[in-house]
C-alpha cells in the first residue's frame, strides 16, 4: 500500500463520522424549528392557554377569590413558559420522529419492528397519563386543598406557583402511565422474567398505594383513582411479557424442528 493510500485512511475512517453528526445536527434543528413554529403559533393563545390549565383550581375557589401574581414579571412569564411546554408537548411526536429517522439506519428489522410500536405506546401513555391528572386528579386535589383551610383565610394562589405545581404533576403522572413499557421491556431483556414479576405483586400493591398517597390528598378514594390505574398498567406490561416469552418458546421450538 502505498504513503498516499495510508494518509487516506483516517480520513475515509472519519467521514462516516462527519456525515453522522451532520444529520444529527439537521434533525436537532428540524426539532427545534417544529417546537418554535407550534410556539409561535400558540403564543397569541398564552392567556386562553393558562386560563384552560388552571380552570380545575379557578371552579373550585370560594367566590371572592381569585389567583394572584406575586412577582412583577409572572403575568408574562407563567403563560409564556406555559406556552413553551405545551409548544414541546405538542411536539414530541414530531421530535421523536427526528430520532427514529436518525437511529433506524443502523436497526435490524425485527429491532425495527419492535421499537416503533413502544415508542408510540410510550407518547401515547404519557399523554394519557397528563390527561388522567388533568380530568380525574386536579379537581380532586383542589377541591381537598380549597375546603380544608381556615373559614378566615382567602385563598389566592399564586400564578407561577400553581404552574410549577401542575407541571410538576403532569410529568409524574405522564411518567407513571410509562409502567408498562418498562414492564415489558425489563422482560424483553431479560433483565427480570414474568413470574419473578408476579411473585412480586404485594409489593408492587403496596407501592402503587404508597405513590398514591403522597401524590393526592389522604382520602382511600383520590389515592385508589392513582393506584388501581398504576397497578392495572402493571398486569398490561406482564401480559405483553407473556405474549414475548410465549414467542421466544415458539420460536425456540421451530428452530429445533
Amino acid at each position: 500500500m502505498s504513503q498516499s493510500d495510508d494518509s487516506r485512511g483516517p480520513e475515509q475512517a472519519q467521514a462516516p463520522l462527519i456525515e453522522h453528526l451532520v444529520e444529527l445536527r439537521s434533525r436537532l434543528l428540524r426539532a427545534v424549528i417544529a417546537i418554535l413554529v407550534i410556539f409561535l403559533g400558540l403564543y397569541a393563545f398564552a392567556n386562553d392557554i393558562y386560563a384552560f390549565v388552571a380552570q380545575p383550581l379557578m371552579a373550585l375557589l370560594p367566590e371572592g377569590s381569585r389567583m394572584i401574581a406575586t412577582e412583577v414579571a409572572s403575568p408574562f412569564l407563567a403563560p409564556f413558559k406555559l406556552t413553551l411546554v405545551v409548544a414541546v408537548f405538542i411536539a414530541v411526536p414530531y421530535v421523536l420522529h427526528q430520532a427514529w429517522a436518525f437511529i433506524a439506519p443502523g436497526l435490524y428489522d425485527n429491532e425495527k419492528a419492535l421499537a416503533l410500536p413502544l415508542l408510540a405506546s410510550s407518547v401515547a401513555l404519557f399523554y394519557a397519563g397528563a390527561a388522567f391528572a388533568y380530568y380525574v386528579v386536579f379537581p380532586l386535589l383542589f377541591k381537598f386543598f380549597t375546603q380544608t383551610g381556615p373559614e378566615d383565610v382567602a385563598v389566592m394562589t399564586d400564578i407561577n406557583q400553581y404552574l410549577n405545581f401542575v407541571l410538576k404533576l403532569f410529568f409524574a403522572f405522564g411518567v407513571a402511565f410509562e409502567i408498562p413499557i418498562a414492564t415489558f421491556l425489563l422482560i424483553l431483556t431479560r433483565a427480570t422474567t414474568v413470574e419473578s414479576l408476579s411473585k412480586k405483586r404485594p409489593y408492587v400493591v403496596l407501592g402503587c398505594f404508597v405513590v398514591g398517597m403522597l401524590m393526592t390528598p389522604p382520602d382511600v378514594v383520590s389515592q385508589s383513582l392513582l393506584a388501581v390505574p398504576m397497578y392495572l398498567l402493571y398486569e398490561v406490561g406482564l401480559l405483553f411479557g407473556r405474549l414475548v416469552r410465549h414467542k421466544r418458546e415458539k420460536d425456540a421450538a421451530d428452530s429445533e424442528a
